[in-house]
């Protein structure tokens, strides 16, 4: 099933989501299996399940699609994360947000993260990543935080884009996949 991807100005997505439990009454394997397709259609290499309305703690990654070589193969099921650890050098990547389309900004953020999850078999992980796919990592948890990557830029570059944030609040962006907007 494709969901819609859930749009900049829903109260979901500033929204801590809540822990999965082993016994919820949802098919946990076929919503992993649902978000991987939903963000496939969308092109994205990652999504979280509040940004399908969901406001639970589990994302998707796979950046197969990235040009990065060290990325290959990147493709993951995050269940009920705790970030452990962010380390490194600070450095600046463009991101964007299948939740926030045609908005992109240069976003700082630690290069490595050690972070402990589930898979959706409930296999315990405890792994460290870098680059990439610690960017990547972060971003998605941030959604599980309710934080968005336009609230860690400056209120400076945040003005520059608050039009194109105002066409998403009233559904009048330009997207290419299923969106939900909360002004509708």
């Amino acid at each position: 099933m494709i969901y819609p991807i859930i749009a900049y100005g829903d109260p979901i997505l500033k929204k801590r989501a809540k822990p999965v439990e082993k016994d919820d009454s949802f098919d946990l394997k076929q919503l992993v299996s649902d978000m991987f397709d939903t963000m496939y259609q969308a092109n994205g290499v990652g999504l979280a399940a509040p940004q399908i309305g969901l406001s639970i703690r589990v994302f998707v990654v796979d950046a197969e699609q990235m040009e990065e070589k060290s990325i290959k193969g990147f493709k993951k099921t995050f269940i009920n994360p705790t970030i452990l650890d962010e380390s490194g050098d600070e450095w600046t990547y463009e991101e964007g947000c299948l939740s926030i389309p045609q908005v992109r900004a240069e976003v700082n953020r630690k290069s490595t993260v050690k972070i402990r999850y589930y898979d959706e078999n409930w296999k315990e992980f405890t792994e460290t990543y870098d680059g990439i796919a610690a960017r990547i990592i972060q971003h998605e948890y941030d959604h599980l935080e309710g934080i968005l990557f336009i609230d860690r830029i400056s209120m400076f570059k945040r003005k520059l884009i608050q039009g194109k944030l105002n066409d998403i609040l009233k559904g009048t962006v330009k997207h290419d996949y299923k969106m939900k907007f909360h002004s509708k």
